[in-house]
């Protein structure tokens, strides 16, 4: 390794607040060469944002540095003043955060926003200012630069927002650039552009970087060496080939354990689709509060390997050769009982077996019917007035489907496709411009006001973020008793009854109900959204991005809640999900939409081992597959999605696609079985067995 541009001796950070000091690090020790890139995973809590922001000295409040060093160019920052760090901030140091809309100031126009760290750190002036910014933004890849830099944050879409926050930590240049999960919540294809934009603009620029993330697929092709984090603590330390395939801390092994399992089939090839049956390995229990410094190892409460050394002492670092300490690029890690590094000694999906799968029992019975359905929004000629004859918005297109009882039907494609229009129609909150849609045999469009609220009971909506989707004011108890309520379901001491049920069906202990859903973490908040949408007893309960943003432990533990609910419970789901994996893992039948229109649709087994239209096959191949030496099977998806309110005329996607001709242009495709009984494709020229790289 050459001369550390940046390097953390034993750095310990508290945060004091409300009576009580959180131990936030407590001794980190990384190092990072000039234009290496580090990656550091782990679970929610484990210190790896607090490790980032710490090196920029943007500590929450009451949050401090109370021992260690953060040596940056040689210089120390965390002891350095203020005016020092404001020098570091934006201009040798760049940082991409999470959330890019609550990072944006809603108030200053996105040129206004890039430009300013060439005001703060450079003479030059405005007007030269707002020429760079131009310049950074088209570098980033935003369409039409310099109309954007007029508009304001919430005009643009998420993944342009994550742009312009790229532009921002780019524009001076840095030489270290910090991402804290860059790329959380965004779908398949604009993640991949994301992380690739990033990759080039570090070769081209020579930057080093620290990139923060829960999804070891981001990591494993976008490093060079991986810090696992547990408890304020680093567990695990390697160059990421070695990481991935020999991981030597059981809680890094129970973190790959626990991942959704997405074949990636070959061009032009079959491939069988196993494991989705099977639940996935979770690790059991919470992480630690870190309230108090824990004794003996912090993952032991939670290994299943853990011995009375494990709970009395804490492991230090080592790399398994000597008692001396490990050096800065060996593969290190602190565990008393590491895995046996001979290939394929202990295999890592076997490190919590799961007991094994009682498929639910499904039926052809129709439950959800959706009919030719479309939706179109007008576009509003001003703020609050809308203009006759004004363009509409093309949500939804003539879409047909069929949920049966009992079966899970996964809705997968990129932002806005459609496809929480489309969930929102399903459960009636959104009445369709066009078609229909029937459940349980009634169209919903004929029932009466009281009927509709029937009808509610059997269908429950589980909103993508569920802290936004319950009022901060009310107590667990109020919120899920709230639908008892209003429905008129029994009397207080039945809702009481009912209550703790829910709580003992998501796995959430009685005592919750006094506590406001800002105690909960992510994870259980989720599962006071399933939680509430099962207060009803539903027969159908829609999930929105139920798992999108939960790192991999927790989002094992919901996704294998959800099967399980729904064999006890005879439930059907229909899933909106970005993430192929988790659809993979829960659905029975897919279906894929582009820009309002369902392309294919089919058997999960089939839609993932045999894509048919070329959308479909450019997801699959947009995936980052959590190992380093994965092969690419085709071209990832390029281009940008049309807009809404102006779609291609014939074929929608024809304007992405490599293969489209004339007759794309002109005819739209017709929905078709081209090779199995119920896998159906809308495409004039679908994939076939000699079928090569999709573009």
């Amino acid at each position: 390794m050459t001369d550390s541009l940046l390097r953390i001796d034993d750095l310990h950070v508290e945060i004091a607040g409300r009576g009580r000091t959180v131990h936030a690090l407590d001794g980190i020790d990384l190092d990072l060469a000039p234009g290496e890139a580090l990656g550091i995973v782990g679970e929610s809590g484990c210190g790896k944002t607090m490790t980032a922001l710490s090196v920029l000295g943007l500590l929450p409040h009451g949050g401090k540095v109370t021992g260690g060093r953060i040596l940056f160019d040689g210089t120390d920052l965390a002891a350095a003043p203020e005016p020092v760090l404001r020098n570091v901030r934006g201009n040798t140091v760049g940082m991409v955060f999470q959330d890019p809309l609550t990072s944006l100031n809603p108030t200053l126009t996105i040129g206004a926003q890039v430009a300013e760290p060439l005001l703060l750190h450079t003479r030059l002036t405005r007007a030269e200012a707002w020429a760079k910014a131009e310049e950074t933004l088209r570098l980033v890849g935003m369409p039409r630069p310099a109309e954007r830099l007029r508009n304001y944050p919430h005009q643009l879409s998420g993944g342009m927002r994550q742009r312009v926050a790229i532009a921002m930590a780019l524009i001076c240049e840095p030489r270290l650039l910090i991402a804290d999960e860059p790329t959380t919540a965004l779908d398949v294809t604009t993640q991949h552009q994301i992380l690739e934009l990033i990759d080039e603009l570090r070769a081209r620029l020579g930057m080093a970087m620290i990139l923060v993330t829960h999804d070891l697929g981001v990591i494993a092709r976008r490093v060079d060496r991986v810090a696992v984090m547990y408890g304020g603590r680093i567990a695990e330390r390697a160059a990421v080939r070695p990481l991935f395939a020999t991981p030597r801390h059981r809680y890094t092994q129970a973190l790959f354990a626990a991942l959704p399992e997405l074949p990636r089939p070959p061009l032009g090839g079959s491939a069988p689709v196993t494991g989705a049956d099977r639940p996935l390995a979770t690790i059991p229990g919470l992480p630690p509060s870190l309230v108090t410094r824990p004794t003996g190892c912090r993952f032991a409460p939670r290994c299943g390997f853990a011995t009375d050394i494990c709970h009395a002492a804490e492991p230090e670092l080592t790399d398994g050769l000597d008692d001396t300490p490990p050096a800065a690029g060996a593969h290190a890690f602190a565990c008393f009982h590491p895995t046996d590094p001979a290939p394929g000694a202990e295999p890592a999906a076997e490190i919590l077996p799961p007991a094994p799968a009682r498929l639910p029992v499904r039926t052809d019975e129709p439950l959800l019917r959706l009919a030719d359905v479309s939706k179109t929004y007008p576009l509003h000629g001003g703020p609050f007035a809308r203009r006759k004859g004004a363009a509409e918005v093309s949500a939804v297109a003539g879409i047909s489907l069929t949920v049966r009882r009992g079966e899970t039907f996964g809705i997968v494609g990129e932002s806005g496709c459609g496809k929480s229009t489309l969930g929102r129609m399903a459960v009636g909150l959104e009445a369709p411009t066009g078609g229909s849609v029937h459940f349980g045999g009634r169209d919903l469009a004929t029932l009466t006001k009281r009927e509709l609220r029937a009808h509610r009971r059997d269908v429950q909506l589980m909103f993508q973020d569920s802290y936004a989707a319950m009022d901060p004011r009310m107590r667990v108890g109020a919120v899920l008793r709230e639908p008892l309520v209003i429905q008129g379901i029994g009397d207080r001491a039945e809702r009481r009854r009912r209550i703790d049920g829910l709580l003992d069906d998501v796995g959430l202990p009685r005592g919750a109900v006094d506590r406001y859903p800002h105690e909960f973490s992510g994870g259980q908040r989720q599962r006071l959204g399933l939680a509430r949408a099962l207060a009803l007893t539903p027969s159908l309960v829609v999930a929105d991005e139920p798992v999108s943003a939960l790192d991999v432990s927790v989002q094992a533990q919901i996704l294998n809640l959800m099967r399980e609910l729904q064999r006890e419970k005879g439930l059907s789901y229909l899933v909106i999900s970005h993430d192929l994996a988790v659809v993979r893992h829960l659905a029975d039948s897919v279906g894929v939409m582009y820009l309002g229109k369902l392309v294919e649709t089919g058997p999960a087994e089939q839609v993932f081992a045999r894509p048919l239209h070329p959308y479909t096959r450019g997801l699959l191949d947009t995936v980052n597959a959590p190992d380093p030496d994965a092969a690419q099977a085709g071209s990832p998806l390029g281009g940008e999605t049309p807009s809404a309110a102006d779609p291609p005329s014939g074929c929608r996607f024809r304007t992405r696609c490599p293969a489209a001709t004339g007759l794309c242009a002109t005819t739209e495709p017709p929905p078709a079985e081209p090779e199995t009984p119920g896998h159906r494709v809308a495409c004039h020229f679908p994939l076939t067995a000699g079928a090569v790289s999709t573009g």
